[in-house]
């Protein structure tokens, strides 16, 4: 082999490795660090360290539109029976459980209507005072009945990468991101945690928050407990969305290999 060749394929197996090389380092670009999969790397030991403050928690208030679940309990059930069990109403809700939402549904005035009880008006009430207002209605009717009022709506949607996305309905009105997140089965692998998204409607607009689950400081926001309505969205990091197109690796990998072939073409063809 002459020194010209032999020069000549040295200098292309050195392009080769850059080319590799240059690939090798887009595929590990796109693989997640441990850091980025970590929640609350900043927490501190509170046992050495003073604690975190949680943000302040606001009693939800109820809405038109909203679905109220009555019990009103008596010595005698069957004098109440009519009043515990009202017909479905408004639409079903998506849930895993696939269970429908049943109660008694707010008018766009704010009243709700039970039987014997008549009109209560709840809008921007909060169930506790709702129920001291049924409370006191009932007891013309029934003798010491115990009334209980919460949302049957009271429903957040999470979306995106978590193991189990779907439109969940709450057990009780102290909700917060975390328990929507473990509902849904905690984020995948592939999760971005450092820009999970909030959006809530506001008084007729959509309100968008962002939350670094990595990060402390999401105990103290005013957004942490979660209102009916929420929608959490996760969105894919980088290796997601390098694992998910299939096709656009096949493309590269056809097109290092053309690239390779090019090279050792050019490199035959200037002798």
């Amino acid at each position: 082999m002459m020194i010209g060749e032999r020069s000549m394929e040295q200098r292309t197996y050195t392009r080769l490795k850059g080319v590799i090389g240059i690939v090798m380092i887009w595929l590990l670009a796109a693989c997640s660090a441990p850091k980025n999969i970590t929640y609350f790397r900043d927490v501190p030991d509170t046992i050495k360290q003073k604690e975190i403050q949680q943000a302040a928690y606001y009693t939800p208030v109820i809405q038109p539109d909203d679905i109220l679940q009555v019990t009103v309990q008596t010595l005698d059930p069957a004098a109440t029976a009519m009043l515990n069990q009202p017909a479905p109403q408004g639409s079903t809700v998506a849930t895993p459980t696939a269970a429908p939402t049943s109660g008694y549904l707010v008018d766009k005035d704010g009243y709700v209507i039970l039987p014997l009880i008549g009109k209560v008006q709840v809008k921007g009430k909060t169930t506790d005072a709702v129920r001291d207002e049924i409370q006191t209605k009932a007891a013309a009717f029934y003798k010491d009945p115990v009334v209980n009022v919460r949302f049957a709506n009271f429903k957040v949607t999470v979306l995106g990468e978590v193991a189990k996305p779907s439109t969940y309905v709450m057990p009780n009105e102290k909700v917060t991101l975390l328990d929507a997140i473990g509902m849904a089965g905690d984020l995948t692998i592939y999760g971005k945690r450092e820009n999970v998204l909030l959006i809530r409607e506001k008084n007729g607009a959509k309100e968008f928050v962002r939350f670094n689950l990595n990060e402390s400081n999401l105990f103290t926001s005013p957004y942490y407990y979660l209102r009916q309505g929420d929608v959490i969205y996760v969105e894919p990091n980088k290796s997601k969305v390098a694992s998910t197109d299939m096709a656009q690796v096949k493309r590269i990998s056809i097109m290092t290999s053309i690239l390779s072939l090019l090279i050792v073409a050019a490199s035959r063809i200037s002798f």
